[in-house]
Formats: C-alpha cells, structure tokens, sequence
C-alpha cells in the first residue's frame, strides 16, 4: 500500500471523472448483443479488454499492462457525443478531433498528472504509434466483428460490411490474420443465412398477397 499521504480534493476529482465515465454505459453502437438487444460502447470496452488478456500469451513480447490501459481508455471520449459506426465514418472527417476534445472534457476533474496519462493513452492508440496501440487496434476490430457474427441483428443487418473492415489493421500479425480468417468464415455463413431468410420472408409475403387477392 502507498504511503502517500491521501489528497481529499484528488479523490473526489477521480470519483467526478468516474461518474462522468458512466455515461459510456448508456452509448449504444450498431451492433446487437446475443439477446437483441443494443451493444454499448462499454460493453465492447469490457469484451476487448478480455479478449486482449486471453490472447496475450500469444502476443509475449507486448506490455500487457499497457494494452489493457489501451483497451479500457480508446473509446472513452465517445462518452460525450456517442459512437459513429464505422459505415458512417467517412462522413464524419473530425471524429477524431471531436473524441479528443471530448476526452480533455470528460477528464477535467482529474488531477493533472492522471488527465495527461490518460489523454497520452487515447493519443497512442489513434496514431497507433506503438505496438501495444497496433495490436489493440486489431484486437478492437476483431471484437466488433465477432459482435456483429454473434448478435441478434435486424434482418437487414450488412454482414458484408464486416468482411473489409479495419482489415489493414488485422493483417499485421499471424495471429490477427488467423482469427480474422475464422471470424470471416463464420461472417459468410450468417450473410448467407439472412439472405435465405429475406428470401424465406420474401415468399410467404407474396403467398400472403396471392391469397388475399385470392379471397378478395
């Protein structure tokens, strides 16, 4: 334990932060949990962090402390203005700058040398400017992707979307190339099975109508 003597005002700036945190809870993605309903931006916080630890012993030579700081802090600013999904990206040219400023906002109760670690972590992750940031990004697309295979969704949920996303940032290591090729293998089947089923709808809808005409 510290010895360092506990600073009242430092405490309650982390706990202000941490209760402006939560907000996160409430930010929903595109994507859809197991049960149908609405991802959170936190919930995927939560499940890339896992799955960063569970694969760590296959990355050895990554700091496995600073990946997992990587992983809880790269979507905090979405806190403020929520998430834009990656389809929507390219009409959004300032996301970065808006996530950044909203970050500098969302930590203005801390103290200073926390707020800077903090902002220093977000910033390393956007430029993927080491290989625990590289990493993270991969990591952060393949959970969005086993997401998006393993989720509720909508009939008219875009799995072909998922086949070239972030695919330059899953190709850096055999490990990343090796689960990428399985959640893309598991992505064909589910845009195959909802084409059926749009297919299966399409024609008991016709059937509907011919009979209706039929009565009619």
């Amino acid at each position: 334990m510290s010895s360092t003597r506990l600073d009242p005002a430092r405490l309650a700036g982390r706990l202000a932060f941490l209760r402006e945190a939560e907000r996160l809870k409430s930010v929903l993605r595109s994507g859809f949990t197991s049960s149908g309903r609405a991802e959170s931006t936190a919930e995927h916080s939560w499940r890339l962090t896992l799955m960063a630890l569970v694969f760590a012993d296959e990355l050895p030579g990554l700091d496995l402390a600073r990946v997992l700081k990587l992983c809880v802090v790269h979507d905090l600013g979405e806190a403020i203005h929520g998430d834009i999904p990656a389809i929507h990206q390219h009409a959004h040219p300032d996301k970065a700058a808006q996530e950044r400023a909203d970050l500098q906002t969302l930590t203005r109760d801390l103290d200073a040398a926390l707020r800077a670690d903090i902002i220093a972590l977000w910033d390393e992750y956007e430029a993927a400017a080491t290989p625990e940031a590289k990493a993270v990004k991969a990591f952060d697309k393949l959970e969005t992707i086993l997401q998006h295979n393993q989720g509720d969704n909508p009939p008219d949920f875009d799995y072909a979307f998922n086949l070239d996303y972030g695919r330059q940032h899953t190709a850096s290591e055999p490990l990343f190339a090796a689960l990428r090729a399985m959640l893309d293998r598991e992505t064909a089947a589910r845009a195959a099975a909802s084409i059926l089923a749009r297919e299966e709808l399409g024609g008991r809808d016709a059937e509907g109508l011919a009979e209706h005409g039929r009565k009619g």
